[in-house]
């Protein structure tokens, strides 16, 4: 037998994919961001908020506006914040949606300086997603900056 865990993590906002994805038959046990240490991973966000709606039907730019609302309350919940982000990976469907949702991106990361990673990718988990961040943050320390 193995002796009890000792909690290593913080899941945020824990759901389960058959509940978020009604027209899939899936069933995972999943959250929208984990902390763990000073380090906060978020789940890759799209234009829906987090009832469900989703925002900007066929306008990359308003998804991710929409999606970087998400990451900003998804990082305030974990005890960080924007300007803590080391690291933001975007997916498109369209080469031509770059412009739209890096300018959108950006307006909310500057002078934040993340390393970063595009992908354009043949489509997302629903096809009305016309693109995905997740990022990974950090939760600063007791008199740090």
């Amino acid at each position: 037998m193995s002796s009890p865990s000792r909690v290593t993590h913080t899941r945020i906002r824990m759901f389960n994919t058959k509940d978020t994805y009604p027209n899939q038959t899936l069933d995972n046990d999943l959250c929208q961001a984990v902390c763990a240490g000073n380090t906060v991973y978020v789940r890759g966000q799209v234009g829906t908020d987090f009832d469900g709606n989703l925002v900007g039907l066929g306008d990359p730019r308003a998804q991710a506006e929409q999606a970087m609302k998400n990451v900003k309350q998804l990082l305030e919940e974990a005890g960080s914040e924007l300007s803590h982000i080391v690291k933001t990976t975007t997916y498109i469907t369209d080469p031509r949606f770059r412009e739209p949702v890096y300018r959108e991106v950006g307006k909310w990361l500057k002078g934040v300086f993340p390393i970063s990673t595009g992908l354009v990718v043949a489509g997302l988990a629903q096809p009305e997603w016309l693109m995905e961040i997740e990022v990974i943050a950090v939760i600063s320390q007791e008199g740090e900056a």
